[in-house]
């Protein structure tokens, strides 16, 4: 399949991505203070870990709805490098010795606490409900394989939104720059999933 090509060019992207994520880590004791409870730094590290997981159920759910090897490759790429992501932000935030979870409402660090009100279990913006989830895990084939890309399109989407965020406003260098990637991961993750609900006749 003409996809097949591509999907292996973003793979690469992402395993490179991964490197890079791993290096910057270890120099985050050069990051002179750990940030505060409520900073940019710590919602978007506890955002984005939730964020990513959801992707990651998500990426599961669909390698057992189908046996298209595009999408099963893709949805393997987005699982591994997500979940290792989330470690990483979990990491952090045990390094800096906050906690996990935040009373504030998701996104405030963003300003944004009012946007999402979490009905339905899609606490932040691009997230799917839990609707959406159940109805992904009844379905197979291409039928599965078109509702994944849509649902995680716009997954990426909320995604980016909030990377972006942290690219302006947080002040934690390495994290800074494992935002930055996952702009550019998730943008050519994006690019790649049009192309293949194109090839299927749908649209995001």
């Amino acid at each position: 399949m003409r996809y097949a090509g591509v999907a292996v060019a973003v793979a690469g992207v992402l395993v490179a991505a991964g490197a890079i994520t791993y290096s910057v880590a270890e120099d985050g004791s050069a990051d002179t203070a750990a940030p505060a409870a409520d900073s940019a730094d710590a919602g978007f590290a506890r955002d984005m870990a939730v964020h990513h997981q959801q992707a990651v159920e998500m990426s599961y759910i669909v390698r057992d709805r189908t046996t298209d090897e595009d999408i099963r490759r893709l949805a393997y790429d987005i699982a591994q490098t997500q979940a290792n992501q989330r470690g990483m932000l979990l990491g952090w935030l045990d390094l800096w010795g906050l906690p996990k979870v935040s009373s504030k409402a998701p996104m405030s660090w963003m300003g944004m606490g009012d946007m999402a009100d979490g009905e339905d279990g899609a606490l932040m913006p691009g997230m799917a409900t839990n609707t959406e989830l159940k109805k992904l895990g009844t379905l197979n084939g291409k039928a599965a394989e078109v509702f994944f890309l849509q649902l995680m399109t716009a997954h990426h989407k909320g995604g980016i939104h909030m990377a972006e965020g942290c690219v302006d406003k947080c002040t934690v260098g390495v994290e800074k720059r494992l935002a930055q990637g996952m702009v550019e991961a998730q943008q050519s993750e994006i690019d790649l999933m049009t192309d293949l609900l194109k090839a299927r006749g749908a649209q995001p």
